[in-house]
This record gives C-alpha cells, structure tokens and sequence, in this order.
C-alpha cells in the first residue's frame, strides 16, 4: 500500500490506564520547559536540522498564536525530558484547547533515544496531570501509528466523528494503512465519538491543536 500523505486522525482518553505507565530510564529526568529553551522546542518536531531551520518561522507564530496569549502557563505545562548528560530529548504536555478542552500536545521523543521508554514515561506523567480533566483529546496523523499504539494503551480511542471543527477525520482512509503497519497492535484499537464539549469549542475556529 502506498505511503499516505498527512492526514488527519483523532483520539480521546476517558480514563487513563494506569497499567500503560512507566518511569523514565535511570539517569533521565523530568525538566519544565524555559523561555530560553525556546528555540529548542521549535525545532523538536523534525528530525531532520535543515527542516527544523525551515519550519522555525512557523512554529514561533504557532507559539505566539496559540500559547503565548495565556501568560506562562505553557511554562508551567511542557515537559522535557534530559539525558543523563543534560541533552533535550524529549517533550510533551496537557494543554486547555480553546480555553476549556484538555488535549495532549506534541509528544516527540528524538529518533536516537527511541525504543527506550521515554515516549511511554513522557505519556504517564503528562497524563497524570489531568486529573479531573478527563476527556483527554490529541490530533495525530496516520504515518505516527506507533505513537497511536502506545496512546491505545493508556486507553485512547479513535475518534469516528467524520469532522473536528473546520478539519476531516480522515479515519476512515487510515484504517487499511495502520492494520498493514501495527499488526496485532491494530486489533487492540478502539472507537468513540466526541463530546459536544469538542465540537462546539472547534467549530468555526483555528486548529489549536
């Protein structure tokens, strides 16, 4: 099956299973997000350092549209994780969507230290935070299907509602893509729709997450 190109796929967290967590390898820590880590966060999301310096123009104005107008929350949310020698390695946090919806934003754990646990650790303490802030939603696409099995595990459901506010949910298309990729992880998937909570919030507004 050919590649797909980005599509968009849903998911919600009703309750979180704690069973799915795990604690960081030894040596590794949990480190809050500062002002001066900023350039390394923009540049998280892409492997590659050319593309980090491409796409960084874009990923200040998502900053200052989308988290910048809430003051330090988004300092008193987003997570890294350290090496032993101190190195970002990864990242991830709740944020309110919209002024009132929980959702789990840009979880990303560098390409060298996959496999390893810390996306899985990352998960579990970003999760812990919710709290009383159940359901839990994320925007992923299908090309991250291992992040997709490991979010079934903490007890994310894929969304079947055919749009989330002004995008498709293009969950449909993905579905043959990931059974050919997950393997057995795929039979383990699970289906929900979204509250209204959701769909009111995202109608008619800017994808915030």
């Amino acid at each position: 099956m050919s590649e797909l190109p980005d599509r968009n796929l849903f998911m919600v967290c009703r309750e979180m299973n704690a069973h799915a967590a795990a604690a960081l390898p030894e040596g590794f820590s949990f480190a809050l997000c500062t002002p001066e880590d900023l350039p390394d966060w923009y540049a998280f999301p892409f492997d590659r350092p050319e593309d980090a310096v491409r796409h960084a123009p874009y990923m200040r104005a998502y900053f200052e549209r989308v988290y910048a107008p809430r003051g330090n929350l988004f300092f008193e949310r987003c997570l890294f994780v350290r090496s032993p020698e101190g190195e970002k390695v990864g990242t991830c946090f709740l944020w309110p969507a919209y002024g009132r919806v929980t959702t789990l934003h840009w979880l990303k754990v560098k390409q060298e230290y996959e496999g390893q646990g810390i996306g899985r650790a990352l998960v579990a303490r970003t999760m812990q935070q919710a709290a009383r802030d159940y359901p839990v939603y994320l925007h992923t696409q299908p090309e991250s299907y291992r992040a997709i099995g490991l979010y079934s595990d903490f007890g994310f459901a894929l969304l079947t509602d055919p749009f989330i506010g002004p995008r498709k949910n293009d969950l449909n298309e993905c579905l043959p893509w990931l059974k050919e990729r997950m393997g057995r992880h795929f039979d383990r998937l699970t289906y929900d729709t979204a509250d209204s909570d959701l769909l009111d919030a995202a109608r008619d507004r800017d994808s915030e997450f």
